[in-house]
């Protein structure tokens, strides 16, 4: 099989390898901040045009205010010090989410802009940061979109096909991820890219985030290749 377009990414694990280490869990993420960009270089030399990251869901506001308060500012300093690393590289700097939360910082906003702005130009490859992401909350806003419509006299409701509806994602030019690895051992979703991950292939490597290594996602790339990719149907 050919190698892998678009690869995503829930980098699972931090906490536990903290926690491992009777450090608190901030610590873990903070770790996992080298391994990412490690991985950054790692999949430019495998030649992958998009790299989407998992970096904070929706569902994340629940945990503890200072892990999340330390989540909101790591990632606003992680942009300051990283942008121009990511620039240098050729990396087109993209985030999908709800930037507009209230809960979301005017600071880290800016910070999210200007570093889209930035690498707006790069075309060596495309990083995605699912930040305040939730897919289905996506998929209901593209719903809404398509409602809103339909109800403006805009569009017949016979008209809606699949393909439609993936055309008002927030990102809609973000092709399916070929494949979804997930750390830690854990196998589930967690609300990540449900929609465009219909066929893609999956791969559980059992090394916590901060222990996953250039070796690490290479062997998950070798295991992709050895998979036959059917799409529901029947190889000849």
């Amino acid at each position: 099989m050919a190698d892998p377009r678009h690869v995503a990414i829930i980098m699972d694990g931090n906490g536990r390898w903290a926690a491992a280490r009777g450090l608190p869990r901030t610590a873990g993420h903070a770790a996992g901040e080298a391994v990412l960009f490690e991985i950054v270089h790692a999949a430019l030399d495998l030649g992958i045009e998009w790299l989407t990251v998992f970096t904070f869901s929706t569902e994340n506001w629940s945990r503890p205010r200072d892990e999340v308060d330390f989540l909101m500012g790591f990632k606003e300093d992680l942009l300051m010090r990283r942008r121009d690393e990511l620039h240098g590289l050729g990396v087109r700097v993209r985030f999908l989410g709800d930037r507009n939360d209230a809960r979301v910082s005017d600071r880290l906003r800016l910070r999210i802009e200007e570093a889209e702005a930035l690498t707006a130009g790069d075309t060596r490859m495309t990083m995605v940061f699912a930040f305040n992401y939730g897919s289905r909350a996506e998929i209901a806003a593209a719903a809404r979109r398509i409602g809103e419509a339909v109800a403006a006299g805009k569009l017949d409701p016979a008209a809606i096909t699949p393909e439609l509806l993936a055309a008002h994602f927030e990102m809609a030019d973000l092709p399916d991820p070929d494949l979804v690895i997930r750390t830690s051992g854990e196998h589930r979703l967690s609300n990540f890219l449900l929609w465009q991950s219909a066929y893609s292939e999956f791969v559980f490597p059992e090394t916590l985030w901060p222990d996953f290594t250039k070796a690490d996602l290479a062997v998950c790339v070798e295991e992709y290749r050895r998979r036959q990719r059917r799409f529901g149907a029947v190889p000849e």
